[in-house]
This record gives structure tokens, sequence and C-alpha cells, in this order.
């Protein structure tokens, strides 16, 4: 497999995860506001791959799908917590209406044959 296969097979396979994930957290009763949000090029903020509602919680949901929870969780390093909150206070400026709301950052692991783990409050942050 060339380098163009493996990266649109990650691709495939992120989305693939993506969409599990987005399921468990409906079937948890959250209302999936957005996937995929992309704040503009070049400001640092990474994507964020989920954001849900669940009452006066919005959640910033980041997925990882690797073949153990232990390597899923592993892959959220600092770099991507701190893009990801640039995300969230990007998200958090352009739509008022979710000014009222707590933010939270939470994870979703995928791992193969098993029952994606939520992590509410995978991490935190003073500045939202």
């Amino acid at each position: 497999m060339d380098k163009k296969q493996r990266g649109l097979k990650a691709r495939n396979d992120g989305y693939a995860g993506e969409s599990v994930a987005a399921w468990y957290l409906r079937l948890k009763g959250y209302r999936v506001l957005e996937r995929n949000f992309k704040p503009p090029r070049l400001s640092g903020a990474g994507e964020i791959d989920i954001i849900a509602r669940k009452g006066n919680v919005i959640a910033f949901v980041e997925v990882k799908r690797r073949k153990t929870f232990d390597d899923a969780a592993y892959c959220i390093d600092e770099r991507t917590k701190a893009r990801r909150i640039a995300g969230a206070q990007y998200y958090l400026s352009v739509n008022g209406e979710a000014a009222d709301l707590q933010p939270r950052f939470d994870a979703v692991l995928i791992a193969a044959g098993k029952l994606p783990v939520h992590l509410e409050n995978a991490w935190e942050c003073e500045s939202l």
C-alpha cells in the first residue's frame, strides 16, 4: 500500500470511528450539533471531531480509534488538547447561543470489537 492509499484508509477509518462515536453519544442522550468542525486555517485551532449537547453541557469530543483503548488514549497528547481548546474557543466565539452552556472536553475511545468508551471531562481548561 502506498502513502496515498494509507492516507485514504486512515481518513476512512477516522470517519468510521467518528460515526460510531456520534451514534454512541446519541444513545447516551446527546444531540450532535457539529461533526468535523474546522476553525479557519492558520488559526492554530484544531478540528473538533464532534460537538454535542446534553442539557446545559456542550461537549467538545475528541475521537480516537486504535487497536486498544490504551493506544487510543495515549494519542491525546498536550498538543492535541491545546489545539482542541483553541477550536472550542473559536466555536464559542462565533456561536453566541452556546455562551450560556457549560463547556467540557470529552473523548470517545474506540477499539476493535469493543463498545466505545466515553470519557467525560477527559481534560480541563481554565480559560473557558
